[in-house]
């Protein structure tokens, strides 16, 4: 790839999960992906539900590789109604870092923060965006119940 991104599969994780209609997308510091079935108005920063995979389920060599204290990661959001992944109606890319302390032990929800704050579910920490940051008609597409596919990379010479 000409964009820097490591493509070894130890440097790649992909989440596929759908839209809900209570997605609002309006939190100015994080955003998430769940595996609950359900969304609530007040789940501002989740984007998606049902979600396949959980960091629980992430991959060792991924894992460590995001814990490297200088690792870059990236997070490629993909909407579309049809799960048309070669050409999404909506895509997103979002910066942000690893941690040393990231754990990478929870079962249910896959959170990147704009802050440097770590928690179980924290996969990224300082991001340049969060959920309030995103272009409205992804959100939309979201509300709308469309499919979303969340790749996560961690980059290479950066």
């Amino acid at each position: 790839m000409t964009d820097g991104a490591n493509t070894d599969a130890a440097a790649r994780e992909v989440v596929r999960a759908h839209g809900h209609e209570h997605v609002t997308a309006e939190h100015a510091s994080t955003f998430e992906v769940t595996t609950d079935d359900w969304l609530t108005p007040t789940g501002d920063c989740i984007l998606a539900v049902e979600a396949d995979r959980a960091p629980a389920d992430f991959d060792e060599a991924f894992v460590a590789r995001c814990r490297a204290a200088d690792a870059r990661i990236e997070a490629v959001i993909a909407v579309d109604p049809a799960g048309d992944w070669d050409d999404p109606a909506h895509t997103a890319t979002v910066r942000g870092r690893g941690h040393p302390d990231l754990r990478f032990d929870d079962e249910r929800g896959v959170v990147a923060r704009t802050s440097d704050h770590v928690d179980d579910r924290t996969v990224m920490v300082d991001t340049e965006a969060a959920s309030a940051d995103l272009d409205r008609d992804l959100v939309a597409a979201l509300a709308a119940g469309a499919e979303l596919r969340l790749t996560l990379r961690v980059l290479a010479g950066e």
